[in-house]
């Protein structure tokens, strides 16, 4: 199912309201899905559903805002494609992110920028001029979530220039 970006901003946040933070690994906790830190060579983070258990697999030596992002990421898969994970035995990073235009990839992307970056703090420092790569240094984020951030405060109906991002930021080899 191709979601609109309007849709994914609402489930992110519901989600967000429903259990008063925007924290990935507390919301994880809070929709029962287990969160286990791995020993990858070849992947970031991917979402499993093994005999009805979710759980997202983290790259154990990614830096804590790193895998604040991919924990993120790996959340909007289990809120937003958990059916296609069980038909499919869920998803390996490393082949996703090999396809540029993977739609999944993108919603996920999309829940992870919203969940992660509000947006007042976007527009506060866009107001100060502060461009895509500085706006990310200033979150603690990345400039490809930030301008998916943008991407999102577009569709709201905020007058921003679309920046150009990459969806294959999470990938293992960057």
């Amino acid at each position: 199912m191709v979601r609109d970006i309007l849709n994914i901003v609402s489930v992110a946040d519901s989600l967000t309201a429903m259990y008063d933070t925007s924290d990935p690994f507390k919301l994880a906790r809070a929709v029962d899905v287990e969160i286990l830190k791995r020993d990858f060579k070849r992947q970031k983070g991917a979402y499993k559903v093994i005999l009805k258990n979710r759980f997202i697999f983290i790259k154990k030596d990614l830096s804590q805002y790193e895998a604040r992002i991919v924990a993120a990421h790996e959340l909007g898969h289990d809120l937003l494609h958990r059916e296609y994970a069980m038909l499919n035995g869920g998803f390996e990073e490393y082949s996703l992110f090999n396809r540029p235009d993977d739609r999944m990839e993108y919603e996920a992307n999309i829940f992870a920028a919203q969940l992660l970056i509000a947006d007042g703090d976007f527009l506060e420092y866009a107001a100060m001029g502060y461009d895509t790569e500085k706006i990310a240094k200033a979150l603690k984020s990345h400039k490809n979530l930030v301008a998916l951030k943008g991407d999102i405060l577009i569709k709201k109906g905020y007058p921003l220039k679309a920046q150009e991002h990459s969806g294959k930021f999470l990938r293992y080899d960057q």
